[in-house]
């Protein structure tokens, strides 16, 4: 069987993580949400195990020292974390993984998966961006400031990525995402893992 390959989205917040992923997840089959462990509080809508596992801080610790993470960080006083059983048994059944993580969480991810698809969602300009956030009305003017400190932080670490999508239009950056999934699809050491193909593959080759 094929191993599924695992996608890494990042970017600052504010620049549109979260409903391009689902748009992503609804009009691509496939590929599947990994969905991270936190320590926050549910925000007004969210649901445990769809959103968000949400787990105690002592919980969270424990999950840490058992490795029980592929990645996690230390957010705006919360704890996020990817959980790596999870994530390794869907690739081995060939499903495609996504993840939406951090720059952090997404260095910890490609030490030992480098091959992981790594992209990076840009917003069309700074001023936009602060707009955005600005726009949200859930930010007091102090954790602002911080979100656009570290919002500045993680664009310089666009050049660590595989791929940069710029979400100026919702659309035109959900078709470029899916772009990227398909192609990496089409890869010939992917299509030769598994398959009907291989079998004629090798037949033709035991006829030379």
């Amino acid at each position: 069987m094929k191993r599924g390959d695992l996608f890494v989205i990042s970017g600052p917040s504010g620049v549109g993580k979260t409903i391009l992923c689902r748009r992503l997840l609804k009009q691509v089959s496939g590929i599947s949400f990994s969905v991270s462990y936190t320590t926050r509080v549910p925000r007004k809508g969210e649901t445990d195990g769809i959103d968000y596992h949400f787990i105690t801080r002592d919980k969270f610790k424990e999950m840490v020292t058992a490795g029980a993470f592929l990645e996690w960080a230390g957010i705006y006083e919360e704890s996020y974390g990817t959980g790596r059983s999870e994530v390794l048994s869907r690739l081995d059944l060939g499903e495609d993984i996504l993840l939406d993580i951090d720059v952090h969480g997404a260095r910890q991810v490609r030490r030992p998966f480098p091959e992981a698809i790594l992209i990076f969602l840009l917003p069309p300009s700074w001023s936009a961006l602060e707009a955005r956030l600005k726009g949200r009305g859930t930010e007091d003017p102090s954790k602002l400031r911080l979100r656009m400190a570290n919002a500045r932080s993680e664009l310089e670490a666009v050049h660590e990525y595989d791929f940069a999508v710029i979400n100026d239009d919702l659309s035109r950056a959900t078709e470029d995402l899916k772009s990227i999934v398909l192609a990496q699809r089409c890869r010939t050491s992917r299509v030769l893992e598994g398959g009907s193909w291989p079998l004629a593959y090798n037949d033709i080759k035991s006829k030379k």
